[in-house]
């Protein structure tokens, strides 16, 4: 029995996997963190390549503080993303991940090779796929227009229907881009949407260059909200202008409940020279635990998974919770 899309389908096996993986942050004093740095972290770490077996020892850490789904590599070109060309070779260390409390272990994965790379490793649990708001955006990063790009989608969501691997959608550039400037609110609407209904189980809205403030996302969540119910959207923003935080609360005032971020704020925003990349993990759980709201993460564990990657790359955490709890343990 398949629920049929409007593109594709999705399996009810994916559907019933979706629902177990959320059953600990179905309600509104729980939160949903989506771990994106062992991929999207250390893509941007550009001063060096992080070893498999260091790689493979993140990942087991950050599983061990909690945190219930974890980007852990990408099938992109290793020509032009050479941090991610061991992929394969992490998933196959890394091992299945834990059934006890649910974990996901997720891959980027820009085209139906991609797909079929990610759906060949049991390890691999989902995948996501990622378009622009931003035309130009689109043809800096990928070479193709958005419309293009939605159409290579279609075999990745083919084939990820026949594998009932659930699929997350990504949308760059929500708010600005560092070509075209602002970006307007339709096109990430439309985009969105799109991914929707391709069969994406959730979108998760990003602010690449990280220059959006409280009021821009919340005018763009309301714009949103008519067309796509809260539970499916996500929220991804940088820290370049310290605004990422504001941001997650404001998100968090519009229902919001998943957010994606980087332990130890891992991954330079490669469009702003000298910027700081995704909000760090170890920043997002200290205030939501303030909050009283629930992640399953265990911050002190979190700070320990933190302070052994900067060591790795040799710099100092970019989390100023993680800097401020470490120097409490000196």
């Amino acid at each position: 029995m398949m629920i049929r899309c409007s593109r594709t389908t999705i399996s009810i096996a994916s559907t019933t996997l979706l629902k177990l993986r959320r059953s600990c942050f179905s309600s509104s004093s729980s939160c949903k963190i989506v771990e994106v740095g062992p991929r999207d972290g250390l893509q941007n770490e550009s001063k060096m390549i992080v070893s498999t077996a260091n790689k493979v020892k993140l990942i087991h850490l950050l599983t061990k503080a909690g945190c219930s789904t974890i980007e852990v590599g990408a099938f992109v070109s290793a020509t032009w993303v050479p941090q991610m060309a061991d992929s394969m070779e992490v998933l196959e260390a890394i091992g299945p991940p834990p059934l006890l409390p649910q974990v996901s272990y997720s891959c980027l994965v820009p085209n139906v090779r991609g797909m079929a790379l990610a759906a060949s490793n049991p390890h691999c649990t989902e995948v996501a796929i990622f378009a622009s708001a931003s035309e130009s955006f689109s043809q800096k990063n990928i070479n193709c227009s958005i419309a293009k790009s939605m159409e290579r989608f279609e075999p990745v969501m083919d084939l990820a229907a026949e594998k009932a691997m659930p699929v997350r959608g990504y949308v760059s550039c929500v708010v600005g881009c560092p070509y075209e400037g602002a970006v307007d609110i339709k096109k990430v609407c439309q985009v969105s949407e799109q991914l929707l209904e391709m069969g994406c189980y959730e979108v998760s809205l990003g602010d690449t260059i990280g220059v959006g403030t409280p009021n821009q996302i919340k005018d763009l969540l309301q714009a949103l909200q008519p067309l796509i119910p809260a539970d499916k959207l996500a929220v991804h923003f940088h820290d370049t202008y310290g605004q990422a935080l504001a941001n997650i609360l404001v998100a968090l005032e519009q229902d919001v409940r998943t957010i994606d971020s980087s332990v130890a704020g891992l991954g330079g925003c490669p469009y702003a020279k000298g910027a700081s990349g995704n909000v760090a993990t170890e920043d997002v759980v200290y205030m939501l635990h303030g909050m009283g709201m629930e992640t399953n993460i265990d911050l002190d564990a979190l700070v320990d998974a933190g302070s052994f990657i900067s060591n790795v790359l040799g710099k100092e955490s970019d989390s100023k919770v993680a800097r401020a709890m470490l120097a409490k343990r000196i």
